[in-house]
């Protein structure tokens, strides 16, 4: 069965953010809530964790679990999208603003469009 339109849509997010995070992970240390500890080494985890899910949800076999995973990973670096938005509240930068607040919103189609994966694997 074809992956789903939304389900492709998080295939390539997490593949773009994924391959940022192992980059650049210096892109994401602001997003890092503050309690918690060793920041680099969870961003590239998460970055690890990101390219799993997209290479698993590619494939039929193992879309079901890719498609759980994935909607997990959403909800658990949810924080750190939250972090980000509080924090570039004194922003002079609009865009960056715009942004960070943007992303609180798109959570919740990614992790449906996870969750379709999972249902249509």
């Amino acid at each position: 069965m074809s992956l789903p339109w939304d389900a492709k849509i998080v295939l390539g997010a997490f593949t773009v953010s994924g391959i940022v995070h192992l980059v650049k992970p210096e892109v994401f240390e602001p997003l890092m809530p503050r309690r918690l500890p060793a920041h680099r080494e969870i961003i590239v985890g998460s970055g690890v964790a990101e390219l799993i899910c997209a290479a698993a949800l590619a494939h039929p076999a193992t879309r079901r679990w890719a498609g759980l995973g994935s909607a997990a990973l959403l909800v658990a670096v949810f924080p750190g999208n939250v972090q980000m938005a509080l924090d570039v509240r004194r922003s002079d930068n609009a865009g960056l603003k715009a942004a960070a607040f943007a992303r609180l919103p798109l959570q919740l189609p990614l992790i449906r469009g996870a969750l379709r994966a999972a249902q249509r694997a």
